[in-house]
Formats: C-alpha cells, sequence, structure tokens
C-alpha cells in the first residue's frame, strides 16, 4: 500500500496510548479493591466518571489543534506551529483553571445527579477535591498531545501516556499500600501521574521542537483567534452530541431491567475495545490529511485518504472476526451470572455487527479534523443524532433493546456516510 508506511507510523503508537486508557482507570480500581470496603469502589467510579465526562467536553483542545498544527507542518510554517501551541496552551491553562473555580458547583451538581448514598458521595467528594487540582495538567496534555500528532509524531504522545500511568501505579500503591492514605492515596497518584505527563510533554516540546515564542501581537490576532474558536465551538458540540448519544445508550438499558443493563454495559466494552484500535488511524487521518492540505499537495491527500480507508476496513474485519469467534467466551470472562450471560449472547450479534458499521465514522473524522472541516463535521453528527433518536423511538415500543442497538450502528454508519458524501461533493479536490 501506496501510503502503509507513513499511516502505521502514527497509527501503531496512538494505539498503544489508547490502550493504556484502560489501564489508568483498572489500577485505581485494583488499588482501591484491596482497602477493604466495596463502598470505596464506588465512590472511585462516581469520581472517575464525573472526571470522563468533564475532560470529555474539552476534548477539542486535541482534535483542533491536531489539525491546524498538521496543516501548518504541511506547509513548513514553523511561525504558525508555534503560534497553534502557544494559543493552545493558553486556552488549555484558562480551561483548567475555570474548572478549578467552579469545582464546588460542578461537584454539587454531578453528585445531586449520580444519587448515591452519603457515605459512597462523601467519599466521591474527597477523591474529586484532590483530582480536580490535576484539570489544568489535563488540559495541557490534550493540547500537547494534539500538537504532536499535527506534528506527525504520536511516538512522544505514546511515551507521555505511558509516563502517567506508570507515575500513577507506582504513586497510588506507595501512598495507599505504604502510607494506607486510602482514597486520598489513589486520588493523589493520579493527581502527581497527571501533573506528571503534563511535565514530561511541556520537556518534549521544549528540548526536542525549541519552537520560538511567538509575539504576542501574533496570538491575539482578531481573525485567527475568531477561526480558532469557530473550530473548538464545532468540535464542542460535536462532543456534546457523542455524549447526548452514549447517555441515553445507558438510559435507554436502565429503563428496561437489569440484566439489560448489564448486557449493554458488557456489549459496550466491545465498542470501546475496538474504538481504541481504529481511533490510531483516526489519529493517522489528522495528521496526514492536514499535512498534504497544508503543502497544497492533492494528489497526495486523495491517495493517503483511501489507503485509511482501506486500513480501516481491515481492521474493522479483524475485528469483527475475533467478536464472531471469541464473544461469547468474552462475554463469559466479564459475568458469572447465567440469565446476564444469556442476555448478553442474545444482544451479541450487534455488537458483532459495531466495527463494519462504525469504522467510516472514525476514520472520516479524523480526515476532517485533519482537513478543519470541523462544521461538516458537526453538521453529519447532527444528521447521525437525529437518525438514531428517530429510529429509537419509532420501533423501541415493539422491539425494545434490539431497536436501540438498531439504532446506534444506524447512528455510526450515517455519520460515516454523511462525510463521505461530503467529501466526495464539496471537499476532494
Amino acid at each position: 500500500m501506496k501510503h502503509r508506511r507513513e499511516i502505521f507510523a502514527i497509527a501503531l503508537p496512538a494505539i498503544i496510548s489508547n490502550l493504556t486508557t484502560p489501564v489508568l482507570g483498572l489500577v485505581d480500581v485494583a488499588i482501591t479493591g484491596h482497602i477493604g470496603a466495596a463502598v470505596y469502589i464506588g465512590a472511585i467510579a462516581i469520581g472517575g466518571t464525573i472526571f470522563n465526562m468533564l475532560y470529555w467536553l474539552f476534548g477539542f483542545l486535541r482534535m483542533g489543534t491536531s489539525g491546524l498544527t498538521a496543516q501548518a507542518y504541511g506547509a513548513r510554517d514553523s511561525s504558525t506551529e508555534a503560534i497553534v501551541l502557544c494559543r493552545s496552551l493558553l486556552i488549555a491553562v484558562a480551561v483548567g483553571l475555570l474548572m478549578l473555580i467552579f469545582s464546588a458547583p460542578i461537584l454539587s451538581i454531578t453528585l445531586r445527579v449520580m444519587g448515591a448514598d452519603a457515605v459512597t458521595t462523601s467519599l466521591a467528594a474527597r477523591y474529586f477535591s484532590i483530582c480536580i487540582w490535576g484539570a489544568p495538567a489535563v488540559m495541557i496534555s490534550y493540547a500537547i498531545s494534539g500538537w504532536f500528532i499535527g506534528m506527525q509524531d504520536s511516538k512522544s504522545a505514546m511515551w507521555t501516556a505511558i509516563t502517567t500511568n506508570l507515575t500513577n501505579i507506582a504513586v497510588s500503591a506507595a501512598l495507599v499500600f505504604g502510607l494506607q492514605w486510602k482514597i486520598e492515596g489513589v486520588a493523589t497518584g493520579t493527581l502527581v501521574a497527571q501533573w506528571a505527563g503534563a511535565a514530561l510533554a511541556l520537556l518534549i516540546v521544549v528540548f526536542r521542537y525549541r519552537p520560538k515564542t511567538p509575539p504576542l501581537r501574533s496570538l491575539s490576532d482578531r481573525k485567527e483567534l475568531l477561526s480558532f474558536f469557530r473550530i473548538n465551538v464545532d468540535i464542542f458540540f460535536r462532543t456534546c452530541c457523542l455524549v447526548t448519544v452514549t447517555v441515553w445508550f445507558t438510559h435507554a438499558g436502565a429503563i428496561q431491567t437489569p440484566e439489560v443493563l448489564a448486557a449493554n454495559t458488557i456489549l459496550m466494552q466491545f465498542f470501546l475495545l475496538f474504538s481504541y484500535f481504529i481511533d490510531g488511524f483516526a489519529y493517522a487521518g489528522e495528521a496526514l490529511a492536514g499535512k498534504y492540505v497544508g503543502a497544497g499537495d492533492n494528489s497526495r491527500l486523495v491517495g493517503v485518504v483511501a489507503s485509511l480507508l482501506k486500513s480501516g476496513l481491515r481492521c474493522a474485519l479483524v475485528v469483527t472476526l475475533i467478536y464472531f469467534l471469541f464473544g461469547e467466551w468474552f462475554i463469559s470472562i466479564l459475568a458469572d451470572d447465567a440469565t446476564v450471560v444469556e442476555t448478553t449472547c442474545r444482544f451479541l450479534p450487534w455488537a458483532i455487527a459495531v466495527p463494519l458499521c462504525g469504522f467510516l465514522a472514525f476514520i472520516w473524522d479524523g480526515v476532517f479534523i485533519g482537513l478543519v472541516a470541523t462544521r461538516r463535521m458537526l453538521f453529519s453528527m447532527l444528521i447521525a443524532v437525529g437518525v438514531f433518536f428517530s429510529l429509537y423511538y419509532i420501533l423501541f415500543p415493539t422491539f425494545s433493546n434490539n431497536a436501540l442497538w438498531l439504532a446506534f450502528n444506524a447512528y455510526l454508519i450515517v455519520r460515516g456516510l454523511m462525510q463521505w458524501l461530503y467529501w466526495t461533493k464539496s471537499i476532494k479536490p
């Protein structure tokens, strides 16, 4: 394949980086599970959910930065590369500080929505009050990670993620098992790890790339700032749509039976696992599409998009085959209850179909971020969300959970097809 080497040079480190994400959560749960009471695990789960949702909404810092940086890289414009980095870092610090300032109402509202018992709520609040001090570090890491991708350097992002996870394991274990700090130890380990990751990323930027500090006039250019914020607003609202579908999917399972809720939760792990792999190719799309647009090389842009689609299809086929052959075995590992296992297996075909239904959406998201075609990406998402809820409300009364999964797979298909249509009709050179 013509572009295989450059695609995999970015995709493989990104996949490794993605696979470290669940490790961080598993380590917290494993360490907490040895503290001595189940309530601590519940508190970590609630606290982790709050931060996952909060940070997910600000993922635009990574995506918006990567596309603009990739285009500057392709144009060999080191001045713009530095401007995008500094502007992203300033916004990252500002967002992190705002999270600290408004941490009390954020905690109060989210805990009220969670509705946990008093003891779990108290412990979750304690966990949150420590981890929230890592918000600026997380935002800084998002901005620099996006910049690394744009600079065609997913290896630095990978090493930053690995360092963060290893630091979290070491510090959390030392504080919990050594100093008996309990949930405060887990939270402090996470906090230290987040700042360690941000510090390493900053050091790599300074000593490897040595970007020149741009003049304040360049950072505050009104036209460029408006364009930067427009891109990030588009991505923010797209993320809100993603969160809406995800939350509704969980809600729709919860209003059925505990067994169906458990089955959906288990099967969503199939989707998440697939996303860790296909997102690596999406990152390659961000970097390479942006690079060739910036370089004005339309021939290579078209070629790399075609290669990305083929790579995404191959990845989807391999994962689909694995799920088909080993899906029931994987379910038996995740659940012991016979009723839950039987219910999950009944809906397994829908999860097996997810990779083939969803790979286009992931690949095109990466390409569109590289092209900085965020408004079209948002419109595609809005149409897909409309299809999801339309199918859900029409079919759910008759087909219940099957309708939910049909709507979810259709939502993935529509996202990919709409962006392909935009590419074919109005973007493709």
